[in-house]
């Protein structure tokens, strides 16, 4: 009885501090880190370059909040340890901007008015970005239909409304602003 109490047979495990050093391009400036292996490119964003639009939702991939762009496609940040990612290029929503031009879907956003209390916005916008580079690259989604001309040939998937939610399905926005997201979305591909 006595080898099943908790605990009795099992020593603690020393916790592993170790650090590396990491190159990431973020929003084009090279920027080398010494980062703890623990670290998520979330933490390293906000933390150790004060790049605060990517926000920590969930912490477990499920919402978006955190969404920016490594190497142009769209990954959930809390989930990426920094340390797997030297060399990559990040951009996050701070970056997606040229000096004081927004970019079309940060504009689009705006006009459309595609937000409430704004939590989910940066992570919204940046896998928006994402997703329109998909869809132009010809990656279907599950709302692709078979017979859609792109499918398997590498063309530009058309973007209707189906799409567009599909697409952004990852990205969960607890005021439900959807149907002015994908309004947004739909004006920057008119």
């Amino acid at each position: 009885m006595d080898s099943l109490a908790l605990g009795a047979d099992l020593e603690p495990e020393p916790v592993v501090d170790e650090h590396s050093a990491v190159t990431l391009h973020v929003n084009g400036d090279p920027t080398t880190l010494n980062v703890d292996h623990r670290t998520t490119v979330l933490e390293t964003l906000r933390e150790s370059l004060g790049l605060t639009g990517a926000k920590k939702g969930c912490d477990h991939g499920q919402c978006g909040a955190c969404t920016v762009l490594v190497d142009g496609r769209r990954v959930n940040s809390c989930l990426l340890l920094a340390v797997a990612q030297d060399g990559a290029t990040i951009t996050t929503v701070e970056g997606l901007a040229e000096g004081e031009s927004l970019h079309p879907v940060q504009r689009a956003f705006i006009d459309r008015d595609a937000l409430q209390c704004g939590f989910c916005t940066p992570g919204q916008i940046c896998s928006a970005v994402g997703m329109l580079r998909e869809a132009a690259d010809g990656h279907p989604s599950h709302a692709t239909g078979p017979d859609a001309p792109a499918t398997g040939r590498g063309g530009p998937v058309a973007l209707d409304a189906d799409e567009i939610r599909e697409r952004m399905s990852g990205n969960l926005c607890r005021c439900g602003a959807y149907p002015r997201i994908v309004e947004a979305i739909e004006d920057v591909i008119e």
